[in-house]
């Protein structure tokens, strides 16, 4: 998940435009747009430090276990822990670090985690990406099976875990609840810009 920090101040050599600051959605194919920070296999956990305007370590995961797919976020959105909204991207091999990829959201696993008392909504997007060839006919969590979905469910619980949260899995539902939730978050978005006076919606 991006880090919610201040925005950058524009360099000298021109406008920065942050990856949170990049559409939702395509300008012409209307694809979802998934900014990858953590490629699948990866151990160490990255993300995009809006202080520095680079994407940062974060975290390393133990020895032996790795991220199942990419790991990413979803630009001008603000979910419920105050971050872009997280997104599992399933694609045929890992995308770099940083990558914009076109996708298309098929479901959402909705979760709570809890640290130090509190809890938080923290729901995992799940999308596909536009151009998967290994995916092509997967529309809806539906379609995946139910072992690939517990297995991604376990990792969530199990990466929680290792940084001393509880991540408790809600429900899975299909594209439908996760466009529902999609469009809160851009709204949420939009509210805290026009509050920040950026007026950049």
């Amino acid at each position: 998940m991006a880090s919610k920090k201040s925005k950058p101040q524009s360099s000298s050599h021109g406008e920065i435009c942050p990856p949170t600051e990049l559409p939702t959605y395509h300008p012409s194919t209307k694809d979802l747009i998934v900014v990858v920070e953590t490629p699948k296999d990866e151990r160490n956990k990255y993300k995009f430090d809006e202080e520095l305007c680079t994407f940062a370590l974060s975290s390393a995961l133990p020895e032996g276990q790795t991220f199942p797919f990419d790991f990413g976020f979803v630009p001008r959105t603000f979910g419920d822990d105050g971050d872009p909204l997280d997104v599992l991207l399933l694609m045929d091999a890992p995308a770099a670090m940083g990558c914009a990829v076109p996708s298309r959201l098929i479901g959402v696993i909705e979760a709570e985690q809890t640290e130090d008392g509190e809890t938080d909504r923290n729901d995992r997007l799940l999308a596909i990406g536009a151009k998967s060839v290994m995916f092509s006919n997967v529309h809806s969590v539906k379609d995946l099976s139910k072992a690939l979905l517990n297995q991604i469910e376990q990792f969530f619980i199990s990466y929680n875990r290792i940084k001393g949260k509880k991540f408790k899995v809600k429900g899975r539902h299909g594209p439908g609840v996760a466009q529902r939730l999609l469009k809160t978050a851009q709204k949420a978005y939009q509210k805290r810009e026009r509050k920040l006076g950026n007026g950049k919606i």
